[in-house]
């Protein structure tokens, strides 16, 4: 699924839109209905009157707001990134330095994302340990997801300036990295409890995404009723998918 978003950001036209808000309900869906109960179901402890999975929960979508933020990699608007590419095309020429830089942040920006996409895979890992519904669920999540992982990381390398070789070889490595992230968990089991403390930290991970990362990316480009109808197909979906599970 990483390669198809890698290879559809070179082909996808107005359609685009419609996939990432599906992907986004996606995400939503499997976060209100599988994840948090899960997650509270492991982890019930309380902490000042908070169940400690939903603290968690706070705390993953604190953590990745805060990375986002300090390394300065948030795409909030594609719009924003090919702005700041065709200025450096139309505009005043770069020395190689300059230009080196530009392209150390595609880079740096895409193996944030190869990074994360190991967790994606821990995360599979992980939530099969809990039960193979929620593993089943999650993996789901992270599958539609894992589009948008790859849609990003082939078009920040190239943004960026970098040349087409190097945004595949991301790609590549972007799409093996939650093979990766899912392996490492076949070395140990989780205990019940930190498990479920796990689960309600990338449940605010993965709302984070899907909020401020994947549902305005998908509406930025013309705002439209397809996209609010994918999203909420979307979630109708993972209602049903856990329902029948």
């Amino acid at each position: 699924m990483t390669l198809i978003g890698g290879f559809a950001a070179q082909r996808t036209g107005d359609r685009r839109h419609l996939v990432l808000g599906l992907a986004a309900g996606l995400m939503l869906g499997v976060v209100a209905f599988d994840l948090l109960p899960e997650a509270l179901e492991q982890a019930p402890q309380e902490v000042h009157g908070v169940p400690a999975a939903l603290l968690m929960f706070a705390a993953g979508f604190l953590a990745i707001h805060v990375v986002e933020r300090s390394v300065a990699i948030h795409r909030s608007h594609e719009g924003e990134y090919a702005a700041h590419s065709h200025g450096h095309a139309h505009g005043h020429a770069h020395g190689p330095g300059e230009r080196q830089r530009e392209q150390g942040v595609g880079i740096a920006a895409a193996s944030a994302l190869v990074l994360h996409s190991v967790m994606d895979g821990f995360a599979i890992g992980a939530a099969f340990q809990a039960g193979t519904t929620v593993g089943t669920v999650v993996a789901i999540a992270v599958v539609a997801h894992d589009f948008a992982d790859g849609f990003n990381t082939y078009t920040l390398t190239r943004l960026y300036g970098n040349n087409r070789r190097r945004a595949l070889a991301l790609l590549f490595a972007d799409a093996l990295a939650p093979v990766t992230g899912a392996g490492i968990t076949l070395l140990f089991t989780i205990p019940e409890q930190l498990l479920g403390l796990y689960l309600g930290f990338f449940g605010g991970f993965l709302m984070y995404l899907a909020t401020s990362d994947i549902l305005p990316e998908a509406h930025s480009p013309h705002p439209s009723k397809g996209t609010l109808v994918c999203t909420l197909l979307g979630v109708g979906f993972m209602w049903l998918v856990v329902g029948l599970a």
